[in-house]
Parts: structure tokens; C-alpha cells; sequence
């Protein structure tokens, strides 16, 4: 609209100035080897602005002559461009369908012309990896690593090469380059965390955790957690050869996750090392109003040492609260009070957990009690009640359960804090024995056969390693 209204003011002013040379009654003499012309001025004016036009349209033809050369060159090179254009185009279209031959066909016409297109070196990688070329694919990650446009698209395909061949020092070194040029790289950030959990290296695991709850990948919750389950591990580790450390750790966990029990129970142990009872008896109360666990009773028994087992079994009443609607808090007080053969507490304190279906614990407790007293028919009955009752509650992540808390999923690798409940529901499930192999390197699969041809599920137990960090059997 804009462009319209100028040509109407142009073609407007146009017809004004010849209007105007129209009204001039004055005459133009030129004169030219001798000869004398007269003419009006709106004649001259007219002739003059053909002779103009003439000259523009002289200037205009050999300045096109003279650059008909470059011209040419650069209709060609545009030519070829295009073309080189168009068989990358149907190259990564061949590549995306699967037709190596194809691709690397187009991919070859390309290079030969687009050799500073960072395309280019993409297409060549997925033509060498079509074709199962390992040294082609490397050679053309590595030219893209040198680019600026794809750099970090080359270390992440250098890292993929180097992770599959095993090497996992050049993949750490790829991954950790890729996040010093973006934070934000989801792959980079999860590989490191891989990496460092495979290696147990919880410290840089934690401070990769911390990264991505900043840079926006975790949600802050979820990076507290997930940070404080990597703390844990640290703690665990820590806690025969470095207590003042494996303390902070612990204390830092517990902070970021109030209901984690594996950092409560390890700060209250070295407290209770440390000789400073009432710091233990703060942090395992604190520890068992988010989270009732049995080793955070256990600690509060022995916060004492040397006292008997009518001390622990105040404690632990103590702890435990009304055990009427707390299964946890029932099982911790029967232990404790069959520790101090007070057989009718017990009795009594399992009495609301043993109406439907009781677990296994519950059921061998309490033949323990029958046996103390002197039943010994009630307490083969209450031990044939255990082997068919349901399992009792297990350290489970990702389906897998374990005698010992891990902070990484035995399936997948990833942060996952292990949870404490039963395996599995099996209402008819008969006898299962877990076996703990210290020396295994491999999970031990123990399934339960159903009866009369019913499938049950199975459980897979990860037997603790020598260097896993968890609780120990007797957190005392």
C-alpha cells in the first residue's frame, strides 16, 4: 500500500513538471558543429531525458558484458550448489528410511561440494552407521566435534561410540565436555550419572544431581531426594574409616530427606559412638515419626551400650508409642520385650496384628512366645503359619528386592532409593527361603510355586556385595 502511494506521488510530481514546462514560452538554442537547433524547453526536456535513458541503457549492456564471465560462474556454482543441496536432502530422507546404499551415495555427491555444511558430516555419520563402518562413524563424529555448529552433536556421538567399544574414561571425558558447552544436556547429565553410580562415585554423582536441579532437568524435590539418597550411600561408605565425614554426610541427607532411614540410623550410630546419647535419641524419634523402620528401633535399643534388656525394652517402648495400629512398632516392642522374657507384653502387643492374616514376622514372633511359655503345639502352629504367610517388608526398587538399601535400581541403573515394603502379595504362596550369598556377583532368582498349577510371581533378591553400601545386618 505503502509502495503504491509513492508511484501515485511520483507519476503525480512527473505530470506537474511537464505541465509546468508546458506553460514555458521560451525557447532553447543549441548549437553544434555550426548548426544552431531552436526548440521549446519542454522539447528540450524531453529529448534530454531520452538521451539519458540512451546512456543507462549503453552503461547497462557492457557493464553486463564485461561481468558475463563471473556471471556464468556464478550461475553454475548455484547450480551445483543446489543440486548438492538436493542430494543431501534425499540423503538424510534415504538414511532416515534405512537405505544405506543410498545414503552414502548422496552423502559422497555432497561432500564433494558442500565441504563446510555441518549436514554434511551428519549424513555421513548415518551412512557409516548404516553400513556397520565403526572407523567411518568415529572419523565423522570427531570432524563434527571440530565445528562449532556441531560440536556437541559429535561428542555425543563420539561418547555413544565410546560407551558401546567400553571405554568408559573417553565417554566420561565426551559427556563432560558436552556439559561444560550446555548444562542443559539431559544425555550428558544422565551418562555422567550413570557412569559415576556404576563407579559408586555417590560425591560427583551428588554434585550432578545438583546441576541438573539447578539448570531446570529435576525438579528441586525430586533432585533433593535423589541427592540425598547419593549423601546415604556416601555415608555409608564412609562410616568405619571416616565418621566425622560420614556425619555431615548423613546429617546433610537426613535434611534433605526427613523420611530416609538409612542417613538417621548412621548419624545416630556415630553419636552413639561419639558418646553423645541424646543427639542419637533425637535423631532416631525425629527419624521414626516420618518413617517407622525396625533398624531405627534397633539403634534406639543399643543407644546405651551395656545396659540389659529391660533398659532396651524401655527404649523402645518409649519409641514405639501405641503399637495398636503400628505394625512396625509392635514387631520392634515383642522383640524387645522377648529380650527382657516378658512374654505376656508380647502376646499382648501382637494381639491386634494377628486377626487376618499376619506376616511372617508376626507369626514367628509369636511362636517364639509359645515356645518361652511352654506351648510347643501353638508355636509349630504359628511356625507353620509363617511359611505360608505373606512376605515380610523388604528394601524394594524397581521390583527388585534386597537385603541391604541401595541408592540404584539393580534393572536400570538410575537413581531409585530403595523403599521398604513387601516384595510381593502372594495369599497362597508356599515356603521361600532367600539365600544371601556374600560372594555372588550375579542376583539370586527364588520364585514361590503355586498350588494346584496357579502362576505366582517371582522375586528377585540382590544379595549385598562386599563393597555395596547398606545397612549392616545388626545396625548395633
Amino acid at each position: 500500500m505503502i509502495k503504491l502511494v509513492w508511484r501515485l506521488l511520483l507519476l503525480v510530481a512527473i505530470a506537474a513538471a511537464f505541465a509546468w514546462l508546458a506553460d514555458r514560452p521560451e525557447k532553447v538554442t543549441v548549437q553544434w558543429s555550426g548548426k544552431e537547433f531552436e526548440m521549446s524547453v519542454l522539447v528540450a526536456a524531453a529529448f534530454l531525458a531520452i538521451i539519458m535513458a540512451a546512456l543507462y541503457f549503453i552503461w547497462r549492456f557492457f557493464s553486463r558484458l564485461w561481468h558475463s564471465p563471473s556471471t556464468a560462474r556464478e550461475y553454475w556454482r548455484f547450480r551445483k550448489h543446489r543440486k548438492a543441496y538436493e542430494s543431501l536432502s534425499q540423503g538424510m530422507i534415504a538414511a532416515s528410511a534405512g537405505d544405506a546404499h543410498a545414503a552414502n551415495r548422496h552423502a559422497a555427491v555432497a561432500s564433494k561440494t558442500l565441504d563446510n555444511e555441518p549436514l554434511t558430516h551428519v549424513l555421513a555419520a548415518q551412512a557409516a552407521q548404516l553400513k556397520g563402518d565403526r572407523d567411518a562413524v568415529k572419523r565423522a563424529f570427531e570432524q563434527m566435534a571440530k565445528q562449532p555448529a556441531t560440536e556437541v552433536l559429535g561428542l555425543r556421538g563420539l561418547f555413544t561410540e565410546a560407551k558401546q567399544s567400553g571405554d568408559l574414561t573417553a565417554a566420561t571425558q565426551f559427556a563432560e565436555k558436552a556439559l561444560a558447552l550446555n548444562p542443559r544436556l539431559a544425555w550428558a547429565s544422565s551418562a555422567m550419572l550413570q557412569i559415576q553410580s556404576a563407579r559408586k562415585d555417590w560425591s560427583s554423582a551428588a554434585s550432578t544431581i545438583m546441576t541438573q536441579g539447578k539448570s531446570g532437568l529435576l525438579p528441586r524435590a525430586e533432585a533433593d531426594r535423589k541427592r540425598a539418597a547419593l549423601l546415604t550411600a556416601e555415608a555409608l561408605a564412609a562410616e568405619d574409616t571416616d565418621r566425622p565425614r560420614a556425619l555431615s554426610l548423613a546429617n546433610d541427607a537426613f535434611g534433605l530427606d526427613p523420611t530416609l532411614t538409612p542417613p538417621a540410623v548412621v548419624a545416630a550410630r556415630i553419636h552413639i559412638a561419639n558418646g553423645n546419647t541424646r543427639k542419637a535419641v533425637k535423631i532416631l524419634r525425629e527419624a521414626w515419626n516420618k518413617s517407622q523402620h525396625p533398624d531405627i528401633a534397633e539403634v534406639m535399643a543399643h543407644a546405651r551400650p551395656g545396659d540389659g534388656p529391660e533398659d532396651r525394652y524401655e527404649r523402645v517402648r518409649d519409641l514405639a508409642g501405641d503399637t495398636e495400629e503400628n505394625l512396625e512398632g509392635a514387631v520392634a516392642l515383642a522383640k524387645s520385650a522377648i529380650a527382657a522374657k516378658r512374654w505376656d507384653v508380647a502376646r499382648k502387643t501382637l494381639d491386634p496384628h494377628i486377626k487376618d492374616r499376619p506376616q511372617a514376622r508376626v507369626c514367628a514372633l509369636m511362636a517364639e512366645v509359645e515356645e518361652a511359655t511352654g506351648d510347643k503345639g501353638r508355636a509349630r502352629e504359628w511356625l507353620a503359619r509363617a511359611l505360608t504367610a505373606p512376605r515380610d517388608p523388604m528394601w524394594v526398587s524397581d521390583g527388585v528386592a534386597s537385603t541391604r538399601w541401595t541408592p540404584v535400581s539393580p534393572v536400570t541403573g538410575e537413581i531409585v532409593p530403595c523403599e521398604w515394603k513387601p516384595p510381593f502379595d502372594l495369599p497362597y504362596a508356599q515356603p521361600m527361603q532367600i539365600t544371601e550369598d556374600v560372594q555372588a556377583t550375579e542376583p539370586v532368582l527364588i520364585s514361590a510355586p503355586a498350588q494346584s498349577a496357579q502362576k505366582t510371581d517371582a522375586v528377585t533378591v540382590s544379595p549385598p556385595r562386599p563393597d555395596d553400601p547398606g545397612v549392616n545386618a545388626d545396625p548395633a
